[in-house]
């Protein structure tokens, strides 16, 4: 018995208790936009109820993001779903605002990760191991998961931004600077979601 226990005793030594743990994967959604706040989400997939068909957002449909989103929702371990407001944008330029952004929605998880993947070049001021993954959300189902429910999020946003201004487009265009967006903003201005810190719309407040 003395044998035995010494054995077992000796694998239970050599498990690796820092393996991979639990991952998050992270992107955003509206960096590019004039209007509207940029939109990040954490999410951490679960190995026993795997999401179909995870995909950068961007090559899927409308529908198809949107059945996705709830399904990620109802089988993910956790997810969070976090903004940085116009506001902020102005204040800090979109990109330390994208990365306040995600570094909420990593915060905001009710789990907490051993390591974070996210989508892009450049990683947020976390208290946790990261990676940065180029074209992540084509690669890591986590990070592809996470586009959707920022981009879904946003678009959502964006149809609300279009009932309280209909003149802008807002539904179509999403914000983007389209020819479109464009003229709506010399004919009618600028409204309180636009930012004010991007060209286009900087140009537009200093012509009035």
């Amino acid at each position: 018995m003395r044998s035995h226990k010494s054995s077992m005793a000796f694998e239970q030594l050599g498990l690796d208790w820092n393996g991979q743990g639990l991952m998050a994967g992270v992107d955003e959604a509206g960096r590019g936009p004039l209007a509207g706040p940029v939109v990040a989400a954490a999410v951490m997939l679960n190995d026993a109820e795997p999401v179909l068909g995870l995909a950068d957002s961007k090559v899927l449909t409308e529908k198809r993001r949107e059945r996705l989103f709830d399904e990620i929702r109802a089988k993910a371990l956790c997810f969070c779903i976090a903004e940085a407001s116009v506001e902020e944008i102005d204040r800090l330029n979109i990109l330390q605002a994208t990365m306040l952004a995600m570094r909420r929605a990593v915060e905001g998880l009710r789990l907490k990760p051993s390591m974070v993947l996210v989508d892009g070049n450049r990683l947020p001021i976390l208290k946790i191991a990261a990676e940065a993954i180029v074209k992540g959300d084509a690669k890591v189902p986590a990070i592809s998961a996470a586009s959707i429910l920022a981009k879904v999020t946003r678009d959502r946003q964006c149809l609300q931004m279009a009932e309280a201004y209909p003149d802008y487009g807002f539904a179509k265009h999403k914000g983007y600077p389209t020819a479109e967006h464009l003229a709506a903003l010399q004919a009618h201005g600028v409204t309180p979601w636009h930012r004010r810190s991007f060209g286009p719309v900087r140009s537009v407040l200093e012509s009035k």
